[in-house]
């Protein structure tokens, strides 16, 4: 089967998880031919490719229109078809909230719906976005993929019908890193041990003003903070970090081998967000035998299970005292680290690209 596979996100100025999930799915399925998938990738018009982390393993195809115009044009005049750009196809799946016009069937990619839960941590354009995506979602898409159970109840309270929803949970890569790896690279970011780790896009519901006011209170002044991932929007993050003075290091978005020598190095994982629609970050810390502490209520504490400390993430005592209890005991961080390894193993991306090939035989019949 052909299928049309947006990928305009890989050129968004913050990526994200959408993107890296669209991308380890398209690789999965071009790397096995037995799939019977015949990828295209969708975009808008560019001058240039994407940066390198987020360079597709497929060939994509631009509509002759730009970013901007493309989302208005698609979700207010619903053209042009994807077909322009790629010719005949069978499906198109629609791997965000960009969501093409139904000019064949159409599958969707739901990661989460935060912006309903507190729509104040969204710019208002954005959530005009998302709620035309939403809209367009409930009135075109033949199946909706959700990244998890928390999602698609998310989905169904939205108005979704649930005949239309299926789980595909996202996967991890098995982290690889030796000690001298670890080394290098804390020595390449100025960097001792130990730290607490916290990965992702620097954006109010990863709830940074909660995290550093826990860590300032953890009974280990010893231990730094370090912050890793792009900036995102409605966070000062000089600001929060300022009262930790030299205890916080802010170091933006890293290569994949980098970030994953961090997760490696750092005696704790903590990533108290305040809502999440799958937690990929969680997975990478226990894929690398990182400890993790993490929030309770959201899919976090699905991607965790038993194998990581779950807070409630608004409670700032509750997260100092989750952080405290594992940096002070040897014994219970190899016991979180050996569960969350065994964790993470249960998650992998090729079970992510057969769950939606599955969709795609099913929708097709």
């Amino acid at each position: 089967m052909r299928v049309a596979y947006t990928l305009e996100q890989c050129w968004h100025s913050v990526p994200g998880g959408t993107a890296r999930a669209a991308l380890e799915v398209a690789a999965e399925l071009s790397a096995n031919p037995a799939a019977g998938v015949d990828l295209v990738g969708v975009s808008a018009l560019h001058r240039r490719p994407p940066d390198p982390p987020w360079v597709p393993s497929i060939p994509v195809r631009a509509l002759p229109l730009p970013r901007l115009a493309l989302y208005e044009s698609w979700h207010l005049l619903r053209r042009p078809a994807v077909q322009r750009a790629t010719g005949p196809i069978d499906l198109v799946h629609a791997t965000g909230v960009a969501v093409p016009p139904h000019s064949a069937p159409l599958v969707v990619t739901v990661h989460d719906l935060a912006y309903l839960h507190d729509p104040s941590q969204f710019t208002a354009k954005g959530r005009r976005f998302f709620d035309q995506g939403l809209r367009l979602v409930r009135r075109d898409a033949d199946l909706v993929l959700c990244s998890s159970e928390a999602t698609l109840a998310d989905c169904v309270a939205a108005g979704l019908p649930s005949r239309r929803l299926r789980l595909v949970p996202l996967g991890v890569r098995p982290v690889q890193v030796d000690s001298g790896e670890v080394t290098t690279t804390l020595a390449r970011y100025g960097l001792e041990r130990p730290f607490v780790l916290s990965v992702g896009t620097l954006e109010p519901r990863k709830n940074l003003p909660t995290l550093i006011e826990a860590f300032a209170r953890s009974a280990r002044n010893d231990v730094d903070l370090v912050l890793v991932g792009a900036t995102g929007w409605h966070t000062e993050i000089d600001e929060l970090v300022r009262p930790l003075g030299n205890r916080a290091r802010v170091l933006g978005f890293l290569p994949n081998t980098d970030r994953d020598a961090l997760y490696a190095g750092a005696e704790v994982f903590c990533y108290p967000s305040l809502f999440e629609g799958f937690g990929l970050p969680v997975l990478e810390a226990m894929a690398a035998g990182t400890p993790v502490v993490t929030s309770s209520g959201t899919a976090t504490a699905e991607a965790a299970g038993d194998a990581g400390l779950l807070v409630d993430p608004r409670d700032v005592g509750a997260i100092t005292a989750a952080l405290d209890r594992v940096l002070g005991s040897e014994s219970l961080a190899a016991e979180l680290a050996a569960a969350g390894r065994d964790r993470a193993a249960s998650f992998s991306w090729s079970r992510t690209a057969a769950l939606t090939v599955e969709a795609y035989r099913e929708l097709l019949g």
